[in-house]
């Protein structure tokens, strides 16, 4: 692997690596024009904790089941096991929204964009030629995509000339994704044709201008959108509200949990709807020994009739 020869990082540990942008050239492999990323071991290696099998660029794969089960999550139950976990830095909002009743679901394939600087950009693509590449640019990345991703993408919260997509492209996306989904710190062009396309998107701005003015960093490296740190291969999760990073490792115990409060909460409407207790008397938790047990017994049930209807016929 080749380094460009803007190499920042000197003798800091690959820790520390993680906090600067450097590009990294890859050789041709299987992959077509994967240039710019994380090495495939530098993948395992920071995504290390992750159950699943991996995607073949190195990206760890949630199962196709569990993106399905996570279309039922809302933001309570994500942020519930990811506080606990420790992880208190995965949401963002503050986007426009395109289709919020239609939630996002799917894998994080992740882009990074920093300022133009003509002589790291002009650096850069003459190293990409050097590999077959005769222009890096925001389909560099978006030729990437495959089903169930989400393109995420870091431009810096840019507006004018920060439209990573117009109508054509985000078509494209929702294409190659299954209609994955786009989330961007910056904006989009041509609201009015991508409105008409069925794929979510979250974006921070709407601007007629074409993507200009800046340089791409990175492809499948850990990028910041909002206040979250986003690795390749989180489960992205986004409803009405907002957006879900969750790693990897605990989507399953995120799933599970759901499933326990969506029970919950369906409990708790039954009686409420017979009319005999006060809101105190069962929520959140019934202060009658005989209606906890009463819960207990309804929750172990359902639980079985969940799972039997997930288990393969």
């Amino acid at each position: 692997m080749k380094s460009i020869a803007i190499h920042l990082l000197g003798s800091l540990s690959a820790k520390a690596a993680l906090c600067i942008s450097v590009i990294t050239l890859v050789s041709p492999g299987p992959t077509p024009a994967q240039l710019l990323n994380f090495s495939k071991q530098d993948l395992v290696d920071y995504t290390a904790q992750e159950p699943f099998d991996r995607l073949p660029d190195g990206r760890p794969k949630v199962p196709n089941d569990f993106l399905e089960r996570a279309r039922e999550l809302s933001s309570e139950e994500i942020w519930a096991v990811l506080e606990q976990r420790g992880f208190h830095n995965q949401y963002a909002d503050g986007f426009q929204i395109l289709h919020p009743g239609k939630p996002m679901v799917g894998r994080a394939f992740t882009v990074q964009f920093m300022p133009l600087r003509p002589d790291i950009d002009e650096i850069a693509r003459n190293k990409a030629k050097e590999h077959g590449v005769p222009r890096l640019t925001n389909q560099t990345a978006i030729d990437m995509l495959q089903p169930g991703d989400v393109l995420v993408v870091d431009i810096f919260g840019k507006k004018v000339n920060g439209t990573v997509v117009g109508d054509n492209l985000f078509y494209y996306v929702m294409k190659a994704t299954n209609s994955g989904g786009l989330v961007v710190d910056g904006s989009i062009r041509d609201l009015n044709g991508i409105s008409e396309i069925d794929m979510p998107a979250y974006f921070r701005a709407v601007d007629p201008t074409p993507i200009g003015n800046v340089m791409l960093t990175g492809i499948n490296i850990p990028v910041r959108i909002g206040g979250v740190t986003v690795m390749p291969g989180d489960l992205v999760v986004g409803d009405r509200e907002g957006v879900y990073f969750i790693p990897p490792q605990l989507v399953k115990e995120v799933l599970d949990r759901a499933d326990e409060i969506h029970i919950h909460d369906e409990w708790t409407k039954k009686k409420f709807d017979e009319g005999k207790y006060k809101s105190s008397e069962i929520y959140s938790t019934p202060s009658d020994p005989k209606l906890l047990q009463e819960y207990q017994e309804y929750l172990k049930r359902r639980l079985e009739e969940i799972r039997k209807q997930r288990s393969p016929k």
